[in-house]
């Protein structure tokens, strides 16, 4: 057995292709090899010798198998060293650009407010875009025949109890209910909305909302200004600035109109800001006590607040876009352009 594996080490040395190690590998492991060929001796031998015989015969076989793939490996590596050095590869060719799109910005803005509104302990919640006028109108305080109710424009869909929402504000409607007058409610509600539109640089039948929604004991109005000077800040850097104008909605009391400064002109008047140095991106107020009782909350103890943004009114704001249509349309050359304004 030491002999036989003497003369594979000497010959594996001098072998320096492919096709010859698989001839010495049949020569020795093969079904006639010189090493295989010794368990025939086996059955010739005293039984008290047969087993040290067998051990030994296992032992040559393995180191005899690793010897042969060790070879391999280095056969292996010097041919493919070979091929590298006699192929030369310029990697100062210019690679081909594959054009690739971008982060909607739209979307972007939406998951910017809602990391934002998390940290700060909000759920993120949704509900159906076909709804009912029960939620979308007259649990907030919009019966029927509201004058307010015009301003909306749905788009109706079975009679006048079936619609597209026009607000998210219904998703906030379902959520109070699910609390049942017992537990605090903190959610925010972005989605797309429906109303009645003519298309064009400022306006669109559909849009997306991002609405927010604070109920517990003890809530006033200086905490919801609290939490729109932590956004506008998030949003339009540090030094943006932030007013409160009285406002009306149906479903607030009081309800407000919230104004940034203008981040072009930093107040001093621009054509952004049409000159007053201030620039409204979103309406809110109080929880209309209405609102409260109709969900199962007792106004005398529960308060809350409540605020909407236009997605597309917050990018076209804080990217100086003044056509809302670019953020529909599936042209790379505006996703590059999306992608360049939201990394300045």
């Amino acid at each position: 057995m030491e002999n036989i594996l003497e003369t594979l080490k000497k010959e594996l040395i001098e072998v320096s292709e492919e096709h010859a190690l698989s001839e010495i590998k049949a020569k020795y492991l093969g079904k006639k090899g010189l090493i295989t060929g010794l368990s025939a001796q086996i059955k010739d031998l005293p039984v008290e010798e047969k087993k040290t015989f067998g051990a030994n015969l296992n032992k040559i076989k393995n180191e005899a198998t690793s010897l042969i793939e060790e070879r391999k490996e280095k056969i292996e590596k010097e041919i493919l060293d070979k091929k590298l050095a006699s192929e030369s590869i310029d990697i100062n060719l210019p690679s081909t650009k594959v054009p690739v799109g971008a982060p909607n910005i739209v979307e972007k803005i939406v998951e910017e407010v809602e990391e934002l509104l998390m940290s700060m302990g909000y759920d993120v919640v949704d509900g159906p875009e076909v709804e009912l006028d029960k939620y979308n109108f007259e649990m907030l305080n919009l019966p029927k025949g509201h004058p307010a109710r015009d301003a909306q424009d749905t788009f109706y869909l079975k009679g006048e109890e079936l619609l597209l929402r026009s607000q998210t504000s219904p998703v906030q409607i379902r959520t109070m209910l699910e609390g049942k007058g017992e537990k605090p409610v903190r959610v925010i509600c972005p989605g797309k909305t429906y109303r009645r539109d003519d298309d064009d640089a400022t306006h669109s039948h559909q849009f997306m909302q991002i609405e927010g929604l604070l109920v517990d004991k003890n809530i006033s109005l200086s905490d919801l200004k609290g939490t729109f000077d932590v956004i506008a800040k998030t949003l339009f850097g540090e030094e943006c600035k932030t007013r409160f104008r009285p406002s009306f909605y149906a479903f607030t009391e009081p309800s407000v109109e919230m104004d940034i400064s203008c981040h072009v002109c930093k107040g001093s008047g621009c054509p952004v800001c049409k000159n007053t140095g201030w620039i409204t991106v979103s309406g809110a107020g109080m929880v209309h006590p209405k609102v409260l009782e109709g969900c199962g909350y007792e106004p005398k103890e529960w308060s809350g607040f409540a605020f909407g943004f236009g997605a597309e009114r917050l990018a076209m704001v804080k990217y100086n876009i003044d056509d809302l249509r670019v953020f529909y349309t599936n042209d790379l050359r505006e996703s590059k352009t999306f992608d360049r304004k939201g990394d300045n």
